[in-house]
């Protein structure tokens, strides 16, 4: 069985645990969307098949979207060790979904572009991959905002700011960190990878 295949059953699985029981049924189906709009993209373009290094970020992807669909990202457990690192008193599961928001699409971005062969000039392909994660990582702050004003009180867990007024900003710049250490650290892997695949 391809692997793919079986990471498609543990995600349905996933899905299906972390709606059981979830914090908030509103809050869960706005963050739980992402992973259900990527398997049906997925399911859509099955011509298109990625290394199998892809399949495993994405399914990363989706565990971190799903744990913090079910609890809200604010109340996710675990994660005081961070304000350790980062400050304050808030919950920042979040910013490690916002860092693979950046690490994921980047490396997906990068097989795309390599594969369907977009770039005359590889040398292009560092800034261009980092321009996509910026913008998919903005109109995902758009959209918070967006559902935050059309459902008030409903939509502030999405929003998720706790009350920080950088939140914006940083999730962007987190984005971005992620997708440098993508970059940086695993290109060489998914080189091969994509070697691997085309021979």
């Amino acid at each position: 069985m391809k692997l793919k295949f079986i990471l498609l059953l543990l995600t349905a699985i996933a899905l299906v645990f972390s709606f059981i029981g979830a914090k908030e049924p509103f809050t869960w189906w706005l963050e739980a969307f992402p992973v259900i709009l990527g398997v049906l993209a997925l399911a859509i373009f099955r011509k298109f098949e990625f290394t199998n290094l892809i399949y495993i970020v994405i399914f990363i992807h989706f565990l971190v979207l799903l744990l913090g669909a079910h609890y809200t990202y604010a109340e996710v457990p675990g994660f005081e060790w961070m304000n350790k690192i980062l400050g304050g008193t808030r919950n920042n599961y979040d910013k490690i979904g916002h860092l693979v928001q950046g690490f994921s699409p980047a490396l997906i971005a990068r097989e795309i572009l390599i594969r369907r062969k977009v770039l005359n000039k590889k040398s292009w392909l560092f800034f261009l991959i980092i321009c996509i994660v910026l913008a998919i990582s903005a109109v995902y702050e758009l959209l918070e905002w967006v559902v935050s004003l059309f459902s008030g009180e409903s939509g502030d867990s999405f929003l998720g700011t706790q009350g920080y007024i950088w939140d914006t900003q940083t999730d962007i710049f987190t984005a971005l960190i992620g997708a440098l250490l993508a970059l940086i650290f695993f290109s060489k892997i998914h080189d091969r990878k994509i070697g691997e695949l085309q021979n």
